[in-house]
C-alpha cells in the first residue's frame, strides 16, 4: 500500500517537512493547513515542489466546523469551501478532510447535517473534487466513527464519504468489528496514530500525546485489518501530534515514522498469515530471529576509566582472556558473560556497543536496514570475522553475532588468548540487562527501534522521582527474557550543579546466589555502592521481612523488591568515569521487573560516593 504522512506531524517549514518525507520514502503527504498558510509558496509552486519530489498531495486538511448550522452561518461557509477548493485544484490534490464540529453554533441535528454535508459533497463534486467527514473524539454533537457513518449514509451522495482516525475511533473504546460493515467506495481516507493509555482529557491526550504506530497501547493492526477487510485501498497516512516530535529534526522524525509503517505492514502480513491458514501476504521483511541472549557488551574506556573499570571487573569475578588482534580491544568474561573494553573509542566512558547473540546475522542485520537502520562501516584486518552493526537512536552500536559458528565467523576468534588474569569467580554467569539512558526526545523512536528492529517488546512503564527530577523508564525484552534492554528518561537535562551522574548506563549481571556474591566481591575489595541504614529500616517497617534476611542484607548491601510473582535481590558498583556501573542481580521466581523502586536510593547514593563519602559507610 502507498504510505503518507501529514506534515503536522513534523517540524519546520512546509518545504523542511516535504523534504524530509521524501527522503525517507513516502509516496504522498496530507497538506496541513496551517503549513501552506505559513509558506511563502503559492500553491502551485508546492505542487511542483511535490511533484519533483515524487510526492502525492493525498488530502488537504482541516476544514472545521461547517454541517448542522443556521442559515447564514452556512452560507459563510459555503463561501469558505469554495475558497478552499479552487486552492485544492491549485494544490492538485481531490480530498478534503472535514472534521465534525465543535463549533456552538452547530445543533444536535442529524437530518440538517446530512443535508449540509450532502450540499458541500455536491459543490465539491462539481470541481472534481470528494469530501472525507471525520468524527472527532471531542465532537460537540458527532464523536464516534458509528455516528459520522450513519449521516454520510443519510447523506447520499457519492462524493462524501469517511476519514477513518485511528486516534478517535480507539480513544473512544468502542466496536472496531463494524468498519467491516461500511461499504468501501465510502472509505475515503485512512489516519494512523498510536497513543500510550492516559486517563485525560481527550483532545489534550490527541493534541499533546499521539505517537507513531508501534510506540503506543493501541492496537493499530486490529484496526486497520478491519478497515482493509471493508475494501479501503487508500493510502496509510500518518497523522500525529506530539509536542516531542513537532521539534525534533524533521528527517529524523520522518525515518521513524516510515520504520513504524514499515513495521505496522508487517503485523498485518503475520495477522493475514494467521486468518488464511498459512498463505502469507507480500514478503517484505525478514523475519527477526529470536535473540538467544547477549554476545557481548562494549564499554569505551580512556586512560582514567580504563584502569578502574578493570581492576572492578576483576573484583567481580571476571576474567582478560584476550586481546584483540588489531584494535585495543579487551575481552573479559565469568561464565556466558562477556564485556569487551575498548581504549580506541574516542569517547567518554559509556556502553558503546552492544551484540546480540542470533542465529542468521546476515537476516537480522538485513532485516535492521530495511527498517531504516543506519548501517555502521567498520575497519577490520585480515582473517578478521565480518561482524554486521547498525547504530541504535542514541548513537549505541548494535551488533549481530554468531559466537558458537563453527566455521571460523565467530567473533572471538579475532582475540588472541592472553593467558593471564584468571580470577576466581563470583558467580556472575550472565548479562541480565543493560540499561541505556535515552535523550527525552528519542525516548519513544527507541522503544520503537528495539521493538522492531530486535523484536523486543514493552514489559514494564515506570515513573518515579529521583533526587533531581522525574525518571521515566520502560523494560523492553523478547519472550524469552534472555535479551533485556532498559530505557531511562529524564524530560530535562541535569545541570552543571548537579553533582551526580548525567545520562548513567549500567550492565547487569545475572547470579543464582547474591550474598555469597556480594560478600566475595566486598572481599576483593570489589567498589560496591554503600546503602543507607534508613533504607534498610523503612524495609522492616514496610514489608516485615525475616530479621536474619534483612541482617544479611545489611552487611552485603543488597537492595529488595518483590511482586506478586517473585522476588529481586541486588547490588550496585559505585560509578566508572562519569556515568557507567555495574550491578549484580539475583531473581527469586517470576520476578520480571528492574527494582526501579530502589532506583531513587542508588541515585543518592552515587551522589554521595562521588563527594567523597565514606565508601564504607553502613550499619
Amino acid at each position: 500500500m502507498r504510505r503518507s504522512i501529514a506534515t503536522v506531524c513534523l517540524s519546520g517549514t512546509l518545504e523542511d517537512k516535504l523534504e524530509a518525507a521524501a527522503a525517507a520514502g513516502f509516496d504522498g503527504v496530507e497538506i496541513f493547513e496551517n503549513d501552506l498558510i505559513a509558506s511563502p509558496r503559492t500553491p502551485e509552486q508546492v505542487r511542483r515542489h511535490c511533484e519533483e519530489l515524487g510526492l502525492s498531495v493525498d488530502l488537504y486538511q482541516p476544514f472545521r466546523d461547517f454541517e448542522a448550522v443556521g442559515p447564514e452561518v452556512l452560507r459563510h461557509n459555503l463561501r469558505r469551501a469554495e475558497h478552499k477548493f479552487d486552492l485544492m485544484r491549485r494544490l492538485g490534490t481531490d480530498t478534503v478532510l472535514v472534521c465534525s464540529s465543535v463549533s456552538p453554533d452547530a445543533v444536535d441535528d442529524d437530518d440538517l447535517a446530512a443535508e449540509q454535508l450532502h450540499l458541500l459533497a455536491r459543490r465539491a463534486h462539481e470541481h472534481g473534487l470528494r469530501v472525507a467527514y471525520e468524527a472527532l473524539a471531542w465532537g460537540r454533537h458527532v464523536s464516534t466513527w458509528e455516528h459520522s457513518a450513519r449521516i454520510v449514509e443519510r447523506a447520499g451522495h457519492a462524493a462524501l464519504g469517511l476519514c477513518l482516525d485511528s486516534f478517535h475511533v480507539l480513544s473512544r473504546g468502542g466496536d472496531i468489528a463494524g468498519i467491516r460493515d461500511v461499504p468501501a467506495e465510502k472509505l475515503f481516507f485512512l489516519q494512523l496514530a498510536d497513543a500510550p493509555r492516559l486517563d485525560m482529557n481527550v483532545l489534550q491526550w490527541s493534541r499533546h500525546h499521539r505517537l507513531f504506530p508501534g510506540q503506543g497501547a493501541f492496537d493499530l493492526p486490529a484496526f486497520v485489518e478491519h478497515v482493509l477487510r471493508a475494501g479501503y485501498n487508500g493510502p496509510l497516512s500518518l497523522e500525529v501530534f506530539n509536542d516531542v516530535f513537532r521539534q525534533s529534526a524533521p528527517g529524523r522524525a520522518a525515518v521513524d515514522a516510515m520504520r513504524s509503517l514499515i513495521a505496522l505492514e508487517e503485523q498485518l502480513g503475520q495477522r493475514r498469515t494467521a486468518v488464511t491458514g498459512g498463505r502469507p501476504g507480500p514478503a517484505r521483511l525478514p523475519s527477526a530471529p529470536e535473540p538467544a541472549g547477549y554476545s557481548f557488551v562494549e564499554l569505551a574506556v580512556d586512560d582514567d576509566s580504563a584502569p578502574q573499570v578493570s581492576r572492578a571487573l576483576a573484583a567481580m569475578g571476571f576474567a582478560h582472556l584476550g586481546q584483540h588482534r588489531s584494535k585495543p580491544v579487551q575481552l573479559w568474561q565469568q561464565g556466558t558473560a562477556r564485556v569487551l573494553l575498548n581504549g580506541g573509542a574516542g569517547e567518554r566512558t559509556a556502553v558503546s556497543a552492544l551484540a546480540v547473540e542470533t542465529a542468521d546475522p546476515v537476516r537480522s542485520a538485513r532485516r535492521a536496514e530495511m527498517l531504516l537502520a543506519p548501517a555502521l562501516s567498520r575497519t577490520r584486518g585480515p582473517s578478521e570475522a565480518d561482524l554486521t552493526a547498525v547504530a541504535a537512536p542514541d548513537g549505541t552500536s548494535v551488533f549481530f553475532c554468531r559466537t558458537g559458528a563453527g566455521d571460523g565467523t565467530s567473533w572471538l576468534s579475532d582475540f588472541i588468548l592472553t593467558g593471564t588474569g584468571h580470577s576466581a569467580p563470583t558467580g556472575l554467569d550472565r548479562i541480565d540487562h543493560v540499561a541505556l539512558a535515552q535523550p527525552f526526545d528519542s525516548f519513544d523512536e527507541a522503544t520503537l527501534f528495539y521493538r522492531s528492529v530486535l523484536g523486543l517488546d514493552p514489559q514494564d512503564d515506570t515513573e518515579y522521582a529521583a533526587p533531581y527530577g522525574l525518571v521515566r523508564s520502560r523494560a523492553v525484552s523478547d519472550p524469552g527474557r534472555r535479551v533485556r534492554i532498559v530505557l531511562d528518561g529524564t524530560v530535562l537535562r541535569r545541570g552543571a550543579w548537579v553533582p551526580g551522574v548525567p545520562d548513567p548506563q549500567h550492565i547487569a549481571f545475572a547470579t543464582d546466589d547474591i550474598f555469597t556474591c556480594a560478600r566475595t566481591m566486598r572481599e576483593r575489595g570489589a567498589p560496591l555502592l554503600a546503602v543507607s541504614d534508613n533504607y534498610y529500616q523503612d524495609l522492616d517497617a514496610r514489608l516485615g521481612l525475616d530479621p536474619e534476611l534483612l541482617a544479611a542484607m545489611r552487611a552485603c548491601r543488597v537492595l529488595y523488591d518483590r511482586d506478586g510473582r517473585g522476588e529481586f535481590f541486588h547490588v550496585y558498583t559505585e560509578v566508572f568515569g562519569s556515568r557507567v556501573f555495574f550491578e549484580a542481580v539475583q531473581r527469586v521466581g517470576g520476578y520480571t521487573g528492574h527494582g526501579a523502586v530502589n532506583a531513587p536510593v542508588r541515585m543518592a547514593a552515587h551522589r554521595a560516593a562521588r563527594q567523597g563519602g565514606d565508601r564504607s559507610a553502613g550499619p
